[in-house]
């Protein structure tokens, strides 16, 4: 049985893609450098927004803090609630605690930030740990998983299950000894990046999440 359950934040518990994009838009727009289409600006949610700048803007790592920084100050300023959680899934959080597992976040979005949308959306009272990235943004999601298992002094990682989007916290999970379910509600991966980045089931729906939980 799962006992500890980490969850993602963007693209699984919220839907933060237009207020995210809009902050991408602008952070690399104030650098003067071209501004990829919607579909390309897509890719930039899942990773550390620093690697993203790196690898989609061509931007060198100090042009890359830059940009996250500038990203930070409009996101927190204007778009942090520009969000809505998946439907039922604050539900869903109350009743997997109640039937006695443990729930934690595990996002590379900046822990500040984390806390805040938790605590907007009514998640906080059902995470015994919400982890999130330093103050750099680079931590990768392996790193985040370890430090919110540190957290709930976790040793065992096979006792827990990782609830995220995209490949990268497939990989993450699997980089900490942990399986990982993927979650399709928002669409932000490519259709089969979750199946061929080895997630040991992808569902489309909270209800299917809970079950999937429940029954493992």
């Amino acid at each position: 049985m799962y006992e500890y359950i980490f969850f993602d934040l963007d693209g699984t518990l919220t839907d933060s893609k237009e207020g995210v994009l809009a902050c991408i838009r602008y952070a690399i727009a104030s650098l003067n450098a071209p501004v990829p289409e919607d579909p390309d600006l897509l890719k930039f949610i899942g990773p550390p927004l620093q690697e993203s700048f790196m690898e989609y803007c061509g931007f060198d790592r100090e042009t890359a803090l830059t940009a996250l920084r500038r990203f930070q100050e409009r996101y927190v300023s204007a778009e942090l609630f520009n969000n809505r959680p998946a439907p039922g899934i604050a539900e869903m959080l109350a009743r997997l605690k109640a039937r006695g597992r443990t729930l934690a976040l595990a996002s590379s979005k900046a822990e500040s930030q984390c806390v805040s949308i938790c605590d907007h959306f009514g998640f906080t009272p059902h995470l015994a740990a919400i982890a999130g990235s330093g103050a750099q943004g680079d931590w990768s999601k392996a790193d985040v998983l370890r430090e919110a298992m540190a957290r709930l002094c976790l040793k065992d990682p096979s006792r827990g299950l990782m609830v995220g989007d995209r490949k990268y916290d497939v990989a993450g999970a699997r980089a900490c000894g942990m399986d990982c379910v993927g979650v399709e509600f928002f669409g932000y991966a490519p259709p089969g990046e979750l199946e061929e980045a080895g997630a040991v089931a992808v569902v489309q729906t909270t209800a299917e999440l809970e079950k999937y939980i429940l029954s493992h």
